[in-house]
């Protein structure tokens, strides 16, 4: 696995969805991170809030583990 950095939540949106526009982009990635079993409960366990802008080093790595790198 790549060195994980802290990364913008719009950021990391357009990495997964390079074709998508911003917004839309941040809903798929809210949309997925949602409908992951346990994504949301592992983020939360770091501190995750729903309504933070950016995202940690390890809420990025625990993002990557689940979905996979983009």
């Amino acid at each position: 696995m790549n060195t994980c950095k802290t990364i913008g939540r719009g950021q990391l949106a357009e990495l997964y969805n390079p074709h998508l526009s911003p917004s839309a982009a941040r809903k798929q990635l809210a949309a997925w991170m949602a409908r992951h079993p346990t994504l949301l409960a592992d983020l939360t366990k770091t501190g995750y809030d729903s309504k933070q802008r950016t995202f940690t080093p390890r809420q990025v790595e625990i993002i990557f583990e689940a979905l996979g790198e983009p």
